[in-house]
């Protein structure tokens, strides 16, 4: 996508007055650059959050979305796109805006409750009807003879997880970290193919019909199930990756267009009950005890560990695993070679 802002909804319509055509006056506008598979959620929040604010504030918000693979989108906000608002899977896709053109303060985080992270979700892995191939863990996901599809860690945030939630649920259930990654290279030469986004993801395997097993977020199986019917099991392995869905408003651009108060307003209203009943309505995890206790069939206890606990958190996985020249390059090479 271009750098310029692109709206998903119309714009208000023009006025006469006194036989003359006039524009209207423009509505306030914000931008939420956000990552590839959260664009269900974000179409449902932000109607509920226009109609808040109109109430509250007595002002019209035209509310535009821009979803693509989490690493590519931060990259284009980073390279100008003038995001008011970006809505992560990772805080790696933020922190990159604070070290280049610091266009948020590198305390960020700190500025919302639960590390900025109003949701979260758990990596599960997708299967055909019936789990003909019997996956049950992320073990099984490295047998020889199986298709798995993941998106590309360099790019997708989903990708990233599924390659340190394998990683994790092994070092977490007692193996090496020698063990780990002899795991995750025999799993990432079982991909036929590496999407760019979870998205792309999903339609090579529900759509083109590729692959045994897709590892992507809870919050996608319904959607998937909604789409293209039910045609799949969802498995929880053991262990998972606790997925933090981390959120900041862009301190320089809406500085520049004078939209701190609505951007700063939007995110809040995330932690609302109801920004929390639209999440869990859209399979994200609430942070709200209170919504989370109401939807909590729609969420099985898992035990979940995060990338702080097993990696030192993401500044550090990130140098670690997916650097140029790091253990992800390392491992796509030997599995490319298989």
């Amino acid at each position: 996508m271009s750098l310029s802002r692109r709206s998903i909804l119309v714009s208000l319509p023009a006025f006469a007055l006194a036989g003359l055509a006039m524009p209207a006056s423009a509505a306030t506008s914000l931008l939420n650059v956000s990552y590839d598979v959260s664009r269900e959620f974000y179409k449902d929040f932000n109607a509920a959050f226009a109609a808040h604010w109109k109430k509250t504030a007595g002002e019209t918000l035209e509310l535009k979305q821009s979803h693509g693979g989490s690493s590519r989108q931060a990259r284009s906000v980073a390279d100008g796109l003038e995001a008011d608002v970006i809505t992560m899977n990772q805080h790696n896709d933020i922190d990159i805006l604070a070290t280049r053109g610091a266009l948020v303060p590198a305390n960020w985080a700190t500025r919302l409750p639960h590390n900025a992270s109003p949701t979260t979700s758990i990596s599960v892995i997708l299967v055909r009807k019936g789990n003909p191939k019997n996956i049950r863990d992320w073990t099984d996901l490295g047998r020889a003879g199986l298709q798995v599809i993941i998106p590309n860690p360099k790019t997708s945030g989903n990708g990233r997880y599924t390659y340190l939630a394998a990683w994790g649920a092994g070092v977490k259930g007692g193996v090496s970290h020698d063990a780990a990654k002899a795991l995750v290279t025999r799993i990432f030469a079982n991909v036929p193919v590496l999407d760019g986004g979870g998205r792309g993801a999903t339609t090579t395997f529900a759509q083109r019909s590729i692959g045994d097993a897709l590892v992507t977020f809870e919050s996608e199986v319904p959607l998937i199930t909604r789409e293209f019917g039910d045609q799949f099991d969802t498995v929880y392995p053991a262990r998972s990756i606790l997925a933090e869905n981390p959120v900041s408003v862009v301190d320089k651009v809406v500085d520049k267009r004078g939209t701190r108060k609505q951007a700063e307003a939007y995110l809040q209203f995330l932690y609302s009950e109801e920004g929390q009943e639209i999440a869990a309505r859209h399979n994200l995890r609430p942070r709200s005890a209170k919504v989370l206790a109401k939807y909590a069939k729609a969420f099985p206890k898992v035990n979940s560990f995060t990338v702080d606990e097993v990696f030192g958190g993401w500044a550090k996985a990130q140098k670690d695993h997916f650097n140029d020249g790091a253990l992800y390059d390392q491992i796509i090479a030997v599995a490319k070679a298989r």
